[in-house]
């Protein structure tokens, strides 16, 4: 069994060797991650669609995890992660075609510790599972009311 951990890291990669980019996501599909496996705790994801916000979450209400990739620190890039994305399920598509991979709290274990193939871990969750909402933001006033 793997011994869990809590750090901080800085959610991207290092900008340095990526054009000046820092990427936040990559493709699960056709990849390996044999080690620097990483978890990260989430309620929900937010979706952009235009100018719209979305938020989605589980309909029954529990956490759940993004699986993530972790980078060791580089000169000073300190460590960073990456989550990895998969097609998106029948709710999130409408909006966007890849969220982040889910990893139920049952599965955090196997993701870590290496015991189930990725490819049964990293997969498109089933129809049913996600509600949106949008995110309304209010309107910022410029003007003094009289």
């Amino acid at each position: 069994m793997a011994e869990i951990e809590m750090i901080e890291a800085i959610w991207g990669s290092n900008p340095q060797f990526s054009d000046g980019i820092s990427y936040e996501f990559i493709r699960a599909e056709g990849k390996r991650f044999p080690s620097n496996r990483c978890l990260v705790p989430a309620s929900e994801f937010h979706i952009r669609n235009g100018e719209k916000k979305f938020r989605a979450f589980r309909q029954d209400g529990n956490f759940f995890y993004l699986a993530g990739f972790w980078e060791p620190p580089m000169g000073s890039w300190p460590v960073s992660y990456r989550i990895l994305t998969v097609d998106a399920n029948p709710e999130v598509i409408r909006y966007q075609a890849r969220h982040g991979a889910i990893i139920e709290r049952r599965g955090a274990q196997e993701w870590l510790d290496f015991t189930v193939p990725e490819e049964e871990l990293l997969v498109t969750p089933p129809a049913g599972m996600f509600a949106l909402e949008e995110i309304l933001t209010q309107p910022v006033q410029t003007n003094l009311a009289f």
